[in-house]
């Protein structure tokens, strides 16, 4: 703690000076150091806010505590491998981030992907932004006091994960969404797992908007809470749920349609009061959106592969490889080597539950990345967390970033 504004932070060699002069002279505020241990920054996030009793003046964020080097770090894998590291930037909603890089790798490749394939991606997407949604309201709830909710969130994510596991054998890190399709054939009894929560998560969300939407704590502690300028968000590059509670209709998946989206029937939820009961407005319609994409996916799921037929891309099935000579050179080939990615640069955008997600990838015709940047938005979003915050008091804080729902590894990367 100490006594001087951010703005006046002086050099270290000033210091001395500063802390000599006397305290009636100095600025009669409080710089204060939130995080990065604290619980309700939802991750390794630091805020240096300097305050005027309770009263914010202005606010800093400080962001890198875990840093990965994940973009770097795709430059010594092939780009089979570098789906692993995906899933670890945000982790709430892994296979979306599966899904922008394989896209993107798939444009460079001009590959096909069966309409089966793309169906499901969509299904397994929109399962993932419920996924990061259920565990955005829990915890929103719960920095505000309301426990029952974060306990019901997590009780309905459990058989989401448990969906994912089914699929692929992992319940988070799942890496199912593959260049070329899908990283294995669909499992068994999807339908009914899918068919059964289906069935029951439309009530669920129900008893979350009646337990929340009009009580008078959430309300006053949500409504005419955290806006800013929409000229400013568009600025900032702020996307996603943020923007929509601002009145702004954009969303990728109908402005630049992939993987199908378009023959979807869903709608873009937006609210106007650009505060952070708006917000949360948008997401919890968000999620019955969702619910009306998968059943769409899940009723009119097409028939056929669900992988591309592109042997130097994709993995032969294992019993060919007992059978088939030239299968088992493309396995070795595909494993030892790597796919060869054709020259050029590409980028490619997605709807992630946090907003605008993409992958810009430099192909100098080898089989790794010469370059690969991610475009995340929770970067952008969190941009405008000190403008927001900004004159509000101190316990506004929580809610504010609550509202934006960053994942620091979305931000750090």
């Amino acid at each position: 703690m100490s006594d001087v504004g951010l703005s006046e932070l002086p050099a270290t060699a000033d210091l001395r000076k500063v802390l000599e002069t006397p305290a009636t002279s100095r600025p009669r505020h409080m710089v204060l150091n939130m995080g990065p241990q604290h619980p309700s920054t939802h991750g390794v996030l630091r805020i240096v806010i300097e305050l005027d009793g309770e009263f914010i003046v202005s606010a800093k964020s400080d962001i890198g505590f875990l840093h990965t080097g994940i973009e770097k770090q795709s430059e010594a894998l092939t780009y089979q491998q570098v789906v692993t590291l995906t899933d670890r930037v945000d982790y709430l909603a892994n296979l979306s981030n599966n899904l922008a890089y394989c896209l993107a790798v798939e444009k460079l490749l001009q590959l096909e992907i069966p309409p089966k394939a793309q169906w499901m991606r969509v299904m397994l997407v929109e399962l993932t932004r419920l996924n990061s949604h259920l565990v955005w309201l829990g915890t929103h709830a719960l920095d505000i006091g309301a426990m029952t909710v974060f306990l019901y969130c997590m009780r309905e994510r459990e058989d989401l994960l448990r969906i994912f596991e089914m699929f692929s054998g992992q319940r988070m890190m799942t890496s199912y969404i593959r260049v070329g399709g899908l990283a294995l054939e669909p499992p068994r009894g999807w339908e009914t797992l899918v068919d059964k929560f289906l069935g029951y998560f439309p009530s669920k969300v129900d008893e979350y908007d009646d337990l929340l939407r009009k009580n008078p704590i959430w309300m006053n502690r949500t409504q005419n809470i955290g806006q800013m300028d929409v000229d400013a968000m568009i600025a900032m590059g702020i996307t996603g749920p943020m923007l929509r509670g601002a009145g702004i209709e954009a969303d990728v998946r109908r402005d630049e349609p992939y993987s199908s989206y378009d023959k979807f029937d869903f709608e873009i939820p937006t609210e106007t009061a650009n505060d952070v009961y708006a917000r949360y407005r948008v997401r919890v319609r968000e999620m019955r959106e969702s619910i009306k994409i998968i059943r769409q996916a899940r009723e009119g799921m097409p028939e056929g592969a669900y992988q591309a037929a592109a042997p130097q891309v994709v993995l032969p099935e294992r019993e060919k490889m007992k059978s088939q000579m030239e299968a088992l050179i493309y396995h070795f080939k595909i494993v030892s080597e790597g796919i060869r990615v054709p020259a050029g640069e590409v980028y490619h955008a997605i709807e992630s539950p946090r907003g605008e997600l993409g992958y810009y990838i430099v192909s100098d015709g080898t089989s790794k990345p010469l370059r690969l940047h991610m475009r995340t938005p929770s970067f952008g979003n969190l941009q405008a967390l000190p403008q927001m915050i900004e004159g509000k008091l101190i316990a506004d804080v929580v809610a504010i970033l609550g509202s934006v729902d960053i994942v620091l590894g979305d931000v750090d990367r």
